[in-house]
C-alpha cells in the first residue's frame, strides 16, 4: 500500500482528517482530530491517530496471538509491527474505508470520515463473515498542539479522563479544549507516553521529524457481537444523545447523502476548500498546512465555486473581502494566530476583481440579481483598488506613464513566483512583470461594469504592452520589462506567466497575430501532462527536481518545477487561438484534460497537488491538496471545455474592441 497516497476528510471550518492509503503517519499534520479554533485558523491536533489490534479466539476459547491493523514508524526507522494485517482494500470513497485480512482468513472493515461542520471525526470498525470471538483493542495517541509544532514527553500533560456512560472527557493541557469522546466499547486507564514516531515527509524536507504522543488509555470491543464504534470530537460538539451506534448512522446518513449530491469527484475535493471564517465563507489555499491565502482564494474560487453553481458561498467569500481592502491592497494572507493581515501581493488584489468579474457573469446567466448593497460593495473594492495601485502603494506598486503597472522593492517578492529563503528572493521579478499587466488590464476592463473614468489608462497600457512585451526572435512575450525599474531593459526569460495574456483571464490582451506563436511556444517547451513548467530545460538555472532541505527545495520552486494550476490558462489559450468551436474543446478535453485526471490517485486521494517535478515521471510535491490546482481543473471540465460554454470570452484587440 502506497505511502505517498494521502486522504483527507475537511470538517468545512478549517479542520481536517488525514493520513496515507497505507496507514502509517508520514506528516506532522497527519491526524484524526485536527481542529481550528478561530475557524479557518488557528489549528491544533487533540487526536494524532491510534494503534489497533485484535485478538481472536478458537473453539476451546483459547486466544491467538494478536495481530495488529495499524503500523507506527519510530527513529531511527523501525516499523511496529512487522508483519500486520494485510490490508485487502482501501478506497477513498465516499471516505477512506480499509478491509483488513487477518492470519485465520476473517476480515474486517474500518471506515472514517469527518461530517461537515464540525470538529469530530467518525470510526467504525465491523467483522466481516466468520463470528468467532474476536476482540479489537485501540490505544490512541494525543497531543494537544498547534498544528506546525511537534509534541514531546513532559509533565504537564493530563492523562486523566471523566466518564458518563458511553461519554468521556480528556483535557490535555491547561487551555487547549476538552476532547470529547463517544464510545460503545470499555475503557480502561493505561497512561503511557509513546516516544520517537518518525514523520518521513518531514525527514526528507529538512524538517524536525520527531514526536512524542501520550496514550491515556485503551478501549476494547468485541467484533462479534456488533461494530466498534468511535468519535472523537471537541467537547463542546460532542452530541448529548443517542448511542454510538445510533449517532455513527445517523452522520453516515446524512454525510453520504450529502456527498452523492455533489456530484463527481473533483465537484466533491472542491468542497475541501470552502471553509467559513467568521460570519462568512473563504477559500483554504490547500491541506494540510496552508490556511487562506488571497491570491490563492481568488484564483480558485473561479472553478470551486463559480463554476459548480455554488453562487451564495461565491458571494460571501467575495462580500467577506470586499471590506478589506486597504490602499487599494487586499490581504494576501492572515497568520494563524491573529496578527495582522500581510498585504505584501501585487496581484491578489487584481485577481480579486477577475473572480468579481466571473461571479457577475455567472449571476447573469443563472437569472440571479446583484442587489445593491452588493453592487455598491463590489464597486468600492473593485475602484478602490485601481485607484489605489494609480495613486501609488506599498511595495513600489503605481501606475506608470506607459499606463502599464509597475511594482517591486529589492527583498520583497509580490508575485505568485515568490519563494524567498532568507534574504534571498529566488525570481526577482521587480519592474512590470507580464501576467500583472494582463491581469491589470483585464482589471481596467471589468471595472467598466461600474464607471467609464479608466478607458483612456486601458487604451494607452494596451498600445505599450504590445510595443513593448513581444519577443519576436524567440517567440515569446518577455516575462518582465523595465527589470528593477529601469526603463527599457528587459528580462526576456521564457516562463508561463505570459500564458494570462492569451487564456486564464476573461480578455485576452496579447494581439491576435503573435497569440498562436505564443501558445505553440508554450506548448512546445514548457507543457507537461500536469501543468506548465516554470523555466525551460534550456534555461541554465533550470532545476529538474523539488526535492532536498527548505533551500534547495524553494529554489526549485520556480525553476522548473510545473504547476497544474497553469493548465487552466494554458488550456483556455489552446483553445481560443485556435477558435473556441465545441471541435476544438473535444480535442482539448482528449488532450489535456483526461490524462491530467489521471494524476487523481497518485499523492491527495481525489485531488491534484500542488506542484511536481519538471521532468517524468513528474512526481507530485509539495502540498498534496491544492485549492487552485482543483479549481483550474474544475474550471476547464465545467466551462473552458464544456460543449455548450454560457460565458464566451473577449479579446481587447485595439481600444474597447470586442470581438465573439
Amino acid at each position: 500500500m502506497d505511502e505517498r497516497a494521502e486522504w483527507l476528510e475537511a470538517d468545512g471550518l478549517g479542520g481536517f482528517a488525514s493520513g496515507t492509503a497505507a496507514g502509517l503517519r508520514t506528516r506532522r499534520y497527519h491526524a484524526l482530530l485536527l481542529a481550528a479554533r478561530t475557524p479557518p485558523t488557528d489549528r491544533i491536533v487533540l487526536v494524532n491517530g491510534l494503534d489497533a489490534w485484535v485478538a481472536s479466539g478458537d473453539e476451546s476459547g483459547a486466544t491467538r496471538e494478536p495481530e495488529y491493523l495499524t503500523r507506527q514508524r519510530y527513529a531511527p526507522d523501525v516499523l511496529a509491527p512487522e508483519h500486520p494485517a494485510a490490508v485487502e482494500s482501501f478506497r477513498h470513497e465516499p471516505w477512506p474505508r480499509w478491509t483488513y485480512r487477518l492470519r485465520d482468513g476473517s476480515r474486517i472493515d474500518q471506515e472514517i470520515f469527518v461530517p461537515r461542520g464540525l470538529p469530530l471525526v467518525a470510526i467504525r470498525w465491523r467483522l466481516v463473515g466468520d463470528q468467532a470471538p474476536t476482540t479489537l483493542s485501540v490505544r490512541p495517541f494525543l497531543s494537544g498542539r498547534d498544528y506546525h509544532a511537534l509534541h514531546h514527553a513532559n509533565e504537564a500533560f493530563r492523562f486523566e479522563h471523566v466518564a458518563a456512560g458511553e461519554r468521556m472527557w480528556w483535557t490535555p493541557y491547561e487551555g487547549m479544549p476538552q476532547v470529547g469522546v463517544l464510545h460503545n466499547g470499555e475503557y480502561q486507564a493505561a497512561p503511557e507516553w509513546y516516544r520517537h514516531f518518525l514523520y518521513t515527509e518531514e525527514r526528507d524536507r529538512g524538517l524536525d521529524c520527531e514526536e512524542d504522543l501520550a496514550s491515556p488509555g485503551v478501549l476494547a470491543w468485541r467484533l462479534d457481537r456488533g461494530d466498534a464504534v468511535l468519535i472523537f470530537a471537541v467537547a463542546d460538539v460532542l452530541p448529548r444523545r443517542g448511542t454510538a451506534g445510533e449517532t455513527f448512522a445517523q452522520f453516515a446518513r446524512d454525510e453520504g447523502a450529502r456527498r452523492r449530491r455533489m456530484g463527481h469527484t473533483l465537484k466533491r475535493a472542491a468542497d475541501a476548500y470552502v471553509v467559513r471564517r467568521g460570519t462568512g465563507m473563504t477559500i483554504v489555499a490547500g491541506y494540510p498546512w496552508f490556511t487562506d491565502w488571497g491570491r490563492d482564494t481568488f484564483i480558485a474560487m473561479r472553478g470551486l465555486t463559480i463554476a459548480t453553481g455554488r453562487l451564495l458561498e461565491s458571494r460571501s467569500i467575495l462580500r467577506q473581502w470586499a471590506g478589506a481592502v486597504s490602499e487599494g491592497m487586499l490581504p494576501n494572507r492572515f497568520p494563524d494566530h491573529g496578527d495582522a493581515p500581510e498585504f505584501n501581493s501585487v496581484d491578489a488584489s487584481l485577481w480579486y476583481i477577475v473572480a468579481v468579474h466571473d461571479y457577475l457573469q455567472a449571476l447573469k446567466v443563472s437569472g440571479g440579481t446583484l442587489v445593491p448593497e452588493d453592487y455598491r460593495a463590489f464597486a468600492n473594492a473593485v475602484c478602490g483598488i485601481i485607484s489605489g495601485y494609480m495613486r501609488g502603494t506599498r511595495y513600489g506598486i503605481r501606475l506608470d506613464r506607459d499606463g502599464l503597472l509597475a511594482a517591486g522593492e529589492p527583498g520583497a517578492q509580490l508575485t505568485w513566483m515568490d519563494a524567498k529563503v532568507g534574504d534571498w528572493v529566488v525570481t526577482p521579478r521587480i519592474g512590470k512583470p507580464v501576467e500583472i499587466q494582463a491581469l491589470w488590464l483585464n482589471a481596467l476592463r471589468i471595472a467598466e461594469a461600474f464607471t467609464s473614468e479608466y478607458r483612456p489608462t486601458l487604451n494607452l497600457g494596451l498600445r505599450s504592452f504590445h510595443a513593448r512585451f513581444w519577443n519576436a526572435a524567440e517567440g515569446h512575450l518577455h516575462d518582465v520589462v523595465d527589470a528593477d525599474h529601469q526603463p527599457g531593459t528587459v528580462d526576456p526569460t521564457l516562463r508561463p506567466n505570459q500564458v494570462l495574456a492569451v487564456g486564464g483571464l476573461p480578455y485576452t490582451i496579447a494581439d491576435a497575430s503573435i497569440a498562436r506563436r505564443i501558445v505553440d511556444t508554450l506548448e512546445t517547451r514548457l507543457w507537461t501532462p500536469l501543468g506548465l513548467r516554470t523555466l525551460s530545460r534550456e534555461d541554465p538555472r533550470y532545476a529538474p527536481r523539488y526535492q532536498g532541505d527548505v533551500r534547495s527545495r524553494d529554489g526549485a520552486y520556480h525553476q522548473g518545477t510545473v504547476w497544474p494550476w497553469l493548465l487552466g490558462p494554458f488550456v483556455e489559450a489552446w483553445v481560443r487561438v485556435r477558435g473556441d468551436r465545441a471541435a476544438t474543446r473535444r480535442a482539448a478535453r482528449r488532450r489535456f484534460f483526461d490524462p491530467l485526471l489521471q494524476h487523481l490517485g497518485q499523492a491527495g486521494l481525489g485531488h491534484l497537488p500542488e506542484i511536481a517535478d519538471a521532468e517524468p515521471p513528474h512526481a507530485p510535491r509539495g502540498c498534496p491538496f491544492q485549492a487552485w490546482s482543483v479549481g483550474e481543473a474544475l474550471r476547464l471540465d465545467l466551462q473552458v471545455l464544456a460543449a455548450a460554454v454560457p460565458m464566451r470570452t473577449r479579446r481587447i484587440s485595439g481600444p474597447h474592441a470586442e470581438h465573439r
